[in-house]
């Protein structure tokens, strides 16, 4: 069990080189779940996002993974192979370095991450959204939350 939850979410200026700082959210829970300051930043199974988390997740992401291979057994076997190369073969360690994270080259190319990201809190991991496509392709919520700070953004 997860005992310091990512909760929250704010937005982050992206630099050229993908570079970014992370929002008191992420910093304070990095800090409190770990020691080594290093994130797994990898494909959403689902949405055109990114999932970042720590290495104490790792193991709850293969239970997830090993529990759905078990279930999925006799009706689709082939799923557990797409799933599992989702999970762990497009995945980058990424340093926290005074807060701040170089995004790497593939995942910010496989989730479109330009110029702002907006980070939301999942509980155990958190996700990283382009702000732009977060606010055109996200479910009602996450509009909503990509139209607050992409004003506030603006209005800065």
């Amino acid at each position: 069990m997860v005992e310091h939850l990512f909760s929250g979410s704010g937005v982050c200026v992206v630099d050229g080189a993908g570079g970014l700082l992370l929002p008191a959210f992420v910093r304070e829970t990095i800090s409190r779940r770990s020691a080594a300051q290093r994130l797994f930043i990898g494909s959403h199974e689902t949405d055109p996002c990114l999932v970042a988390y720590d290495a104490g997740f790792v193991s709850s992401i293969h239970a997830d993974v090993e529990r759905r291979r078990i279930a999925e057994l006799a009706t689709s076997p082939q799923l557990h192979f797409v799933r599992a190369r989702r999970a762990f073969g497009f995945v980058e360690s990424a340093d926290v370095d005074a807060g701040r994270i170089v995004l790497p080259e593939l995942m910010r190319r496989r989730a479109h991450v330009a110029q702002l990201a907006l980070l939301v809190g999942t509980g155990g991991a958190f996700e990283i959204w382009d702000a732009r496509i977060a606010l055109d392709h996200g479910d009602a919520d996450l509009h909503e939350l990509a139209a607050f700070y992409i004003d506030r953004q603006q209005a800065a």
